[in-house]
């Protein structure tokens, strides 16, 4: 049996992070939470190697912001997936092969997009590919 994937949220919006941490856990990944981008790249340092995926928010309170966040992910995670949120449409600062999801979104979205997660790599180049 494989092991439960796991993913660090970054959002700073309480109810988005319960929403989105819900429907992680229905589906069985396990969920790391974090608030700010300081406190995802202090999880990067000590549980970066539990990360299977990254779900970021762009805009976070603090110095750091989702761009970054996900840059410390691929250094740890060359070929990780990467899952950015934002108001914003603008995706320039944003790691290669990362999917964007425009906010306000709706729940069906973030379902579709974590059953894809765990549906594994096939799944999740076809959803690349479609979202390009």
């Amino acid at each position: 049996m494989r092991p439960a994937q796991s993913v660090l949220i970054v959002e700073d919006s309480y109810l988005l992070l319960e929403i989105i941490a819900s429907l992680c856990e229905t589906h069985g990944i396990r969920v790391i939470e974090a608030s700010t981008g300081e406190a995802a790249l202090t999880l990067l340092r000590l549980r970066g190697g539990e990360i299977d995926w990254l779900f970021t928010d762009i805009h976070l309170p603090g110095l750091i912001d989702g761009w970054t966040v996900a840059h410390a992910f691929r250094a740890i995670h060359a070929d990780r997936p990467v899952v950015y949120t934002s108001t914003e449409a603008n995706r320039r600062n944003g790691v290669s092969g990362s999917l964007f999801l425009r906010k306000p979104f709706q729940v069906q979205e973030v379902n579709r997009l974590v059953r894809t997660m765990v549906e594994g790599p096939g799944a999740r180049d076809a959803t690349l590919r479609a979202a390009c």
